[in-house]
């Protein structure tokens, strides 16, 4: 029987913590180690870095973590693949060469490309989201680095699995089982306790970095090395399972995975199974991305303290309006954000203070530029009292748009260029099924009437939230069977509009997942146009799922714990 392959992670972003190489290389053993560096506004900022050097483009952070630890991969056996070549994976894979020369660590270098898209008049780039076979070509070719540029985060899992088990085109569900199992290590230490609901039933000051041993049938464990922190449970990888996610049918160029039939269990301490995912032939397109320079953007937060909040902030408006009102052309997009985070009788000055952001767009970078910077700074001595505001104000900054799309996969020349210079033609899957919604599978009866308390919907459910584009996604998941029957019934789209009122007039889509206990919100075109535009103040959505969990709402006192009564 073939033994299960331990991949870990090492980086859930460009940013992540950089000594995660070493901990995962001297923390127990493995067989592969990944690291997740790119993300939408990670494209941006390496097509940015591309134009000022056309040798860049790749997440250079990698390269000093492998100066540091080349000679540790090297004598352990662990082989490393990576999407840190970003736009430029043939560059990064030279680069890590000549590393490996200076080194004097001799290591095979394969890379993976095919992604680069030509880029449409306006954009900075266009890449289209490969699969794992490429990366799987080059592992079998004997690589013990691949560098990749924009294939998907599971990728990173799916390619070395197919390698070290044999799997084919064909093998769907083991496929989808490497993908569920990718999914759940890209973020890192999402998967070991961080950004996670509960966090307060765990130290989860210094979480470690996440593994799962596959095996061949596509199953796994997720796990962390032993003495690391955080922790690894149902509610961890459930909370990772619904993040970035949207219905029952997570498609990929791989596969598209059931996520309706996951099943995960408890397999000792800081070990979770997960098993039963069914597989489906991958839709006949692959996701694109596009990024470009929506525009120029300006910010100004005005520090309000004390009494008269609301009448200090509209002063400070008819003020502003009236300064733009006399400028040659004001900016196109005005918009203003009066946060209340000042309490009354406040025993600090800061803790009595309120912020009042106001955020300018134009497509001129004069028109968000000297004219808003002074404007605000010429009401310093004839405003509100107190005026201040949190930093000077600046010339405004170029703002970017994300763009997905689709392109047939046929069409996209995915490669292997192999350690010895070969380039091998990676074939398109070949087998196909249009992605279609999943019918919604029956609820469960519900709970019998009770008393109940109006409580925060955190005291019995657990959320995670992130984007998509200009989509954000929003998971709530529960953790008794008793809770799902009431969550499953009273969390209904009606219910979250009435939470969550910036969710007004957009598109909500509910996903039910009965095997996770679990619900997935899809809000579309919350996030404008994504993350880099900075639609709102939170543009990746992060905090929307806690946001959920904060309010209020009747809950069945049977629920909580301890069980309350109503007063």
């Amino acid at each position: 029987m073939t033994r299960p392959l331990r991949i870990g992670n090492a980086s859930g972003f460009y940013g992540d913590r950089f000594d995660a190489v070493r901990e995962m290389l001297t923390g127990g053993p493995l067989d592969v180690l990944t690291g997740d560096y790119l993300a939408e506004l990670t494209m941006l900022i390496l097509g940015r870095s591309r134009l000022k050097d056309t040798n860049r483009g790749y997440a250079s952070t990698f390269l000093r973590q492998l100066e540091e630890n080349l000679h540790l991969a090297h004598d352990r056996g662990v082989k490393i693949v990576t999407n840190a070549g970003g736009l430029n994976p043939a560059g990064l894979a030279d680069a890590v060469r000549q590393l490996a020369g200076k080194l004097s660590v001799p290591v095979r270098v394969a890379h993976v490309e095919g992604d680069s898209l030509p880029v449409p008049d306006g954009h900075l780039t266009a890449n289209a989201y490969l699969g794992g076979a490429g990366i799987a070509a080059c592992l079998r070719a004997g690589a013990d680095i691949v560098v990749t540029g924009r294939v998907t985060d599971a990728a990173l899992v799916t390619g070395p699995a197919a390698a070290h088990f044999g799997w084919g085109p064909g093998d769907l569900d083991a496929l989808a089982g490497a993908v569920v199992a990718g999914h759940v290590l890209e973020c890192g230490t999402q998967a070991t306790g961080g950004n996670y609901a509960f966090f307060g039933e765990h130290d989860v000051r210094r979480p470690g970095f996440p593994l799962a041993e596959i095996h061949a049938d596509g199953s796994s464990v997720v796990t962390k090395h032993d003495g690391t922190g955080g922790v690894v449970d149902l509610g961890t990888v459930t909370a990772q399972l619904l993040y970035e996610t949207a219905g029952a049918r997570y498609a990929g160029p791989d596969v598209t995975a059931r996520l309706d039939t996951v099943t995960l269990t408890g397999a000792g301490p800081d070990r979770v199974r997960i098993d039963g995912v069914r597989g489906e032939a991958p839709p006949p397109t692959l996701k694109t991305g596009l990024n470009r320079i929506g525009g120029w953007r300006n910010e100004v937060v005005f520090v309000l303290t004390g009494l008269d909040i609301e009448a200090k902030a509209r002063l400070v408006r008819d003020q502003f309006a009236d300064a733009l009102a006399r400028t040659e052309r004001p900016p196109a997009d005005v918009r203003w954000e009066l946060a209340r985070t000042d309490r009354p009788d406040a025993p600090t000055e800061e803790t009595g203070s309120a912020l009042l952001r106001l955020v300018v767009r134009d497509q001129d970078a004069e028109a968000v530029g000297r004219a808003v910077s002074g404007a605000a700074v010429e009401l310093a001595l004839g405003s509100y009292p107190g005026f201040h505001v949190t930093a000077p104000p600046g010339k405004g900054a170029p703002y970017g748009v994300f763009e997905a799309g689709r392109v047939p996969a046929e069409e996209v020349e995915h490669a292997a260029v192999l350690p010895d210079g070969r380039r091998e033609t990676v074939p398109p899957a070949g087998r196909y099924r249009e992605l279609e919604a999943v019918e919604e599978p029956p609820l469960p009866e519900p709970l019998p009437a009770g008393p109940t308390r109006t409580v925060p919907l955190g005291r019995v459910a657990g959320a995670r939230s992130g984007d998509k584009g200009g989509d954000a996604n929003v998971g709530v998941w529960v953790r008794t069977d008793e809770a799902w029957r009431w969550l499953a019934h009273e969390l209904t789209v009606a219910r979250l509009r009435e939470l969550l009122p910036e969710t007004a007039g957009l598109t909500v889509v509910r996903h039910v997942l009965p095997n996770l206990r679990a619900l997935n919100f899809v809000v579309h075109g919350l996030l404008g146009e994504g993350v880099a535009a900075q639609a709102r103040f939170d543009p990746q959505a992060k905090a929307v799922g806690e946001w959920l969990r904060s309010r209020h709402l009747p809950v069945p006192v049977a629920l909580l714990d301890p069980p309350e009564v109503t007063p």
